[in-house]
């Protein structure tokens, strides 16, 4: 897994704010839908008028798999397929990066919560300050062959590194793989999916799917997870 895009590190200090007040969550959320759906239809048009292709900015082909279609809104303007960026994307000054999943097949509009690149790119500023004095990043208990958590006391922090769920709400962990990048840890969520939409999983597949096909968010910075033993489990 690689690092934050170039592109997320050099702008993310442009996000910062707080969550929507209670009162207008059902509002926001609406909106939010609205705006997804709408870049969802111009986008199958544009692959209609273009012979299949998508209007995607071009990555390279070892980005990470949720940030390597991201959407390119110039090109569904240029096309009239749009008027105006959604005001909820990170290029109109909101929180989300819009981007597209199975673009190849069946091309879905989702977003990534840029709060926890945010937060990751906080965090990998004290990891960089801590490896240039230490051989290893600062790893705390293993949770998979190549996974822990964070000794994060060793980086000056008082408090475990969290980042807030755009699925739960709840509060993920972050860890730290032998390769020294940061994840977030989706188990909570994939949990909670699994009891609420009762998917067909198989052990020895990835389960990201399910947050994937039945919410907006992609489980940016994450690993593949499997079920094992009726558990869930980074996939080996």
């Amino acid at each position: 897994m690689k690092r934050l895009t170039l592109f997320v590190i050099l702008f993310s200090f442009l996000l910062s704010g707080c969550m929507y007040p209670q009162s207008e969550l059902a509002k926001n959320q609406a909106a939010l839908d609205e705006q997804v759906d709408k870049i969802q239809q111009a986008v199958l048009a544009y692959r209609e008028q273009t012979g299949g292709l998508v209007p995607i900015h071009t990555k390279p082909s070892d980005v990470d798999i949720y940030e390597k279609y991201i959407i390119d809104f110039t090109k569904l303007k240029e096309a009239q397929l749009i008027s105006e960026i959604p005001g909820s994307a990170f290029e109109n000054g909101g929180y989300f990066q819009y981007v597209l999943i199975t673009p190849e097949d069946d091309p879905r509009v989702k977003l990534i919560d840029l709060r926890i690149s945010e937060k990751l790119r906080e965090i990998y500023f004290k990891l960089d300050i801590y490896r240039q004095q230490h051989v290893y990043p600062p790893f705390g208990e293993k949770i998979a062959d190549n996974v822990f958590t964070i000794n994060y006391e060793k980086l000056g922090m008082k408090e475990e590194p969290t980042v807030t769920s755009p699925y739960s709400n709840q509060e993920l962990p972050i860890l730290l793989t032998t390769g020294g990048d940061l994840i977030v840890d989706y188990r909570v969520d994939l949990q909670l999916a699994l009891e609420q939409f009762q998917p067909d999983v198989k052990e020895g597949e990835d389960i990201r799917f399910v947050l994937e096909d039945n919410y907006h968010f992609v489980p940016a910075y994450s690993l593949p997870y499997t079920i094992e033993d009726e558990k869930i489990v980074f996939q080996e």
